[in-house]
């Protein structure tokens, strides 16, 4: 009888010891540079996901900041979480990003997980002007790529959560100027921020504004 239980046990040990190996083996597979350069590559990007370029750059601008806690209004996706995600991870840093329409909440979370990335990006699911304000503490990047002529009002609501040194990129700003032009107007003249316009991409043929909170 105690044989029997001894052997019940071993194997129990045994089912347990490659179960946790096989969910440790896929996870450090999603959590690998080759896969997620891979998984990237692949990824079926549609005319609301950022481009590779800015995506690349976004993640560079998050990683050379140090940046903690970040916010992205407009997930899509999740192309841009994601690559905003991998350097997160490296910072130590959180990712909240704000999608409206549920079938694109799916997808970005879905996208997010496959990746390994579930713990350091939050894909929140409501209007930015509603969830924006019960975000709580304070932020050090911010990422606008939603509703162009709701630039300034979901800006607004993040400002004044935002720490000295926080980056603020706005994507769009060429093609959309008009829409935005009350957002772009803020940003460019106020003392409070220097801002500038690049093109970290040509295929959409448009660009970002990257502004550095001075004060």
């Amino acid at each position: 009888m105690k044989r029997y239980r001894l052997l019940i046990l071993l194997l129990c040990v045994t089912v347990f010891g490659l179960c946790s190996l096989f969910a440790y083996a896929g996870l450090t597979e999603k959590t690998s540079m080759e896969f997620r350069k891979q998984f990237i590559k692949d990824f079926n990007r549609t005319g609301l996901n950022t481009t590779v370029g800015d995506a690349m750059m976004l993640r560079i601008l998050v990683e050379s900041a140090g940046c903690k806690r970040g916010v992205e209004v407009g997930s899509a996706t999740g192309f841009g979480a994601i690559n905003m995600g991998i350097a997160f991870e490296r910072t130590g840093g959180h990712l909240y990003t704000l999608e409206i329409d549920p079938q694109m909440v799916k997808a970005c979370r879905d996208n997010v997980e496959k990746v390994g990335l579930e713990q350091i990006v939050t894909c929140i699911e409501g209007d930015a002007l509603k969830t924006l304000p019960t975000l709580k503490g304070q932020f050090d990047f911010v990422f606008i790529d939603a509703l162009k002529q709701d630039y300034f009002k979901y800006f607004k609501l993040i400002e004044p959560k935002l720490k000295r040194g926080a980056v603020v990129v706005a994507d769009n700003v060429i093609r959309s100027e008009r829409a935005m032009k009350d957002f772009l107007d803020y940003i460019q003249t106020s003392g409070d921020y220097d801002t500038v316009i690049i093109r970290a991409s040509m295929e959409k043929n448009d660009g970002m504004s990257v502004s550095y909170k001075i004060r």
